[in-house]
Order: C-alpha cells, then structure tokens, then sequence
C-alpha cells in the first residue's frame, strides 16, 4: 500500500462524456485524461478529485502495466484504498478503467504525457465530440 504523494494534487486535464451511451453497443471511452506523467501515485490523486461526486468512490483502476510506473497493489487516495490493476493487452495501452462498486465502470483514454497541447486538445476533442462535461484544465 502506498500513500499518494500529495495532500493537494494538481488539478486533473480532464473531460468526460455529458451522459452513458446505454444499450448493447460496444462500450464507449467515457472521455478523455491527460496526466502530467506515467507516474500513478503522482497522477491518480488529481485524476480521481475531478471526477463526478455522483461516480461514486473509485475503488479499483486498471491500467496499461508497461506504461505506467505502478505502486505496487494499491494505494491510498484522499484516506480511501483504490487497488491498482495492471495488464499488458494492447486493447488497453491507452485507456484506463476506473470501477465503483455499485456505480459503474468508466473507460477514459489517456492522452500522452508529451503530447503538444494542440495534440492533447485534439484528441480530448475528438474523444468527448458528442457534449463534454468536464472542462480541460492546465
């Protein structure tokens, strides 16, 4: 278990999707996360304070193992567990997953770390195209 490393993380760049695309279509990106780095104890803090309050409490992410610097199992966020996930599917390289028992399951992509802004800014855009929620934050 490792605790995050900051009491006040930086504010997460961030966008999601204005509501779920129910129905038996294949599942859809949830919206868009652009970290500063690979590194999750740094990054995660940030990620989950800027989601919904009605997502619930995050209690699981899977993410990409060979991308990400990992904390080992889990971590502690905002005095809350969230056990950490690792794969090495390339169906997953740009993605994570986020799980709240009895709320949900939310995909993000994860924009790359360098990426220019007008990439970052593309790709957001192109991912929450419908009506975004959230707002890009620097």
């Amino acid at each position: 278990m490792t605790p995050a490393s900051s009491l006040h993380p930086p504010s997460a760049r961030l966008r999601l999707e204005a509501q779920r695309h129910p129905g038996g279509s294949a599942r859809r990106i949830d919206g868009a996360w652009w970290p500063r780095s690979y590194d999750l104890t740094a990054e995660l803090p940030g990620l989950l304070a800027g989601l919904p309050h009605h997502w619930g409490h995050i209690s699981s992410v899977l993410v990409n193992g060979t991308m990400w610097s990992l904390p080992g199992d889990g971590m502690l966020v905002a005095d809350r567990m969230v056990h950490v996930r690792r794969t090495d599917s390339p169906r997953v390289e740009h993605t994570v997953c986020l799980l709240a028992p009895g709320h949900g399951r939310w995909d993000l992509l994860v924009v790359p770390p360098a990426a220019t802004e007008t990439e970052a800014e593309r790709l957001m855009d192109t991912t929450t195209a419908d009506d975004p929620l959230g707002e890009h934050t620097a």
